[in-house]
C-alpha cells in the first residue's frame, strides 16, 4: 500500500518511553507505553521524521538535531506533536533521544519505535540493510498529518537529508 497526499493515515501503534523525573539519565529507562495513531492523531498536526538508525552518523548529526532545535517554530506553525521514527526497539530510541536532549517533560518530540518496520513496509517506506547486518529498516522520510489526513509525504531520493529536513518540512506547514 503507498501513503499520498490526501489518505487518512493508516492505523498503526507504535511504542516510546515517555519522559519520566526518575528516569532521565540515559542509562535509565522507563517502561515503553503504546502510541495508537488511531486516537492520538485526531484534531492534531503531527509531523512524523523517520531515519534508518538511532545513533547513525547522519540522522543523529544532521538529521535529526534541527527538528530539536527549532520546536518553537514547529509549535508556532500549529505543530502538536514530533514523532522520531525508526525500526529501533523503544530503549534504543529512548537512549538516543535523551543522548540528543530531545526527551522533555512535555513530551512534544517523542522517540517512537516501529517494531521490525512493519508500519514503514506498509507504506514503501522501508530500507534493506540484510547485506550490512541491519536487518530491515524505516527509510528516511517525513510525513506530515493533520487532523489524521497525509497533508505531505515525502522519502529521500537518495543519502541526502533534503525532503525530510527540519527546514524542509517548516516550509510545508
Amino acid at each position: 500500500m503507498s501513503l499520498n497526499v490526501g489518505d487518512s493515515f493508516p492505523s498503526t501503534v507504535f511504542s516510546y518511553v515517555p519522559y519520566a523525573a526518575e528516569s532521565t539519565g540515559v542509562t535509565a529507562c522507563g517502561n515503553p507505553i503504546p502510541y495508537d495513531t488511531s486516537k492520538k492523531f485526531q484534531g492534531k498536526k503531527v509531523v512524523i521524521v523517520a531515519v534508518p538508525g538511532a545513533f547513525t552518523p547522519t540522522c543523529t548529526a544532521n538529521h535529526i538535531p534541527p527538528y530539536l532545535s527549532q520546536v518553537e517554530k514547529f509549535k508556532a506553525a500549529g505543530v502538536d506533536q514530533v514523532i522520531v521514527l525508526s525500526a529501533n526497539d523503544p530503549f534504543v530510541n529512548n537512549a538516543w533521544g535523551k543522548a540528543l536532549n530531545g526527551i522533555k517533560e512535555d513530551n512534544f518530540v517523542i522517540f517512537a519505535s516501529d517494531p521490525n518496520a512493519k508500519f514503514s513496509q506498509s507504506i514503501d517506506r522501508s530500507l534493506d540493510l540484510t547485506d550490512k547486518g541491519l536487518g530491515i529498516r524505516t527509510s528516511r522520510y517525513a510525513i506530515v498529518v493533520d487532523n489524521n489526513k497525509v497533508v505531505y509525504n515525502e522519502q529521500e531520493p537518495g543519502s541526502d537529508v533534503s525532503v525530510s529536513s527540519a527546514e524542509t518540512v517548516l516550509s510545508k506547514l
